[in-house]
């Protein structure tokens, strides 16, 4: 890779979210949710542009107000079932219709409002010492362990989703990651070839999973609150 690569932060938030409406600028802890992600950004010094990339007029004016930049509304995949890499793609090629081109995106979600600047710079270069096309964030699961998860019927009767792990202890299995989409990086080349962060050799970046969450609901913004006040 190149010494100098120009490097654009996407901030994708759709208006629309239906199990928490105006999440992505509700308040949180005295801001918009979005103004998080905003300046944890600015704040990276790591980026030649960053964009908000939304379909909705309040988002984008409060946005701008915090110094981001929405060049435009996004003018497709702004429903409920695009997937966020589409989102993505949408936005740079309209960049590139406005003669704005650049080499590598951070795409970096809304609801995250805990993760750092510090975490960007680090997942970046990360991401630029792993000559990977694709880098995307995951924590390790602490306090919940997913080998032991179970479904329940009506009657509260359970199936196991791992029925092989019931004759082992805990410690003896192997650690789980989940995924989070506090800090997602693609080359952009890459990126519209396989049209999602999910590409060909796409690796992994583990953050601390205090910084991780992902907010998809109330109980996530409760969850939220309680880390930032550690």
């Amino acid at each position: 890779m190149q010494d100098k690569r120009k490097v654009v932060a996407i901030i994708p938030a759709r208006g629309g979210s239906k199990r928490v409406p105006g999440k992505n600028v509700m308040d949180f802890l005295g801001k918009p949710m979005i103004v998080w992600t905003i300046e944890a950004a600015q704040q990276s010094g790591l980026f030649d542009k960053i964009v908000v990339s939304t379909d909705d007029e309040t988002i984008a004016l409060i946005s701008k107000e915090y110094g981001a930049e929405v060049p435009f509304l996004r003018d497709s995949k702004a429903d409920d079932m695009s997937p966020v890499s589409e989102a993505t793609v949408v936005t740079l090629k309209q960049l590139e219709e406005a003669g704005e081109v650049f080499d590598d995106v951070v795409q970096l979600f809304a609801v995250c409002p805990l993760r750092n600047a510090e975490e960007i710079k680090s997942a970046y270069n990360f991401y630029l010492h792993s000559k990977r096309n694709f880098v995307l964030s995951c924590f390790k699961y602490a306090w919940m362990n997913p080998w032991w998860a179970i479904e329940l019927n009506e009657k509260k009767e359970a199936s196991w989703i791992h029925k092989e792990v019931l004759d082992k202890r805990s410690q003896d299995l192997p650690e789980l990651f989940c995924p989070t989409g506090a800090v997602w990086i693609a080359h952009i080349q890459a990126l519209y070839a396989e049209k999602t962060f999910y590409g060909k050799g796409h690796v992994f970046w583990e953050m601390d999973w205090k910084h991780a969450v992902d907010i998809d609901n109330y109980e996530d913004i409760e969850l939220a609150k309680a880390l930032a006040e550690l």
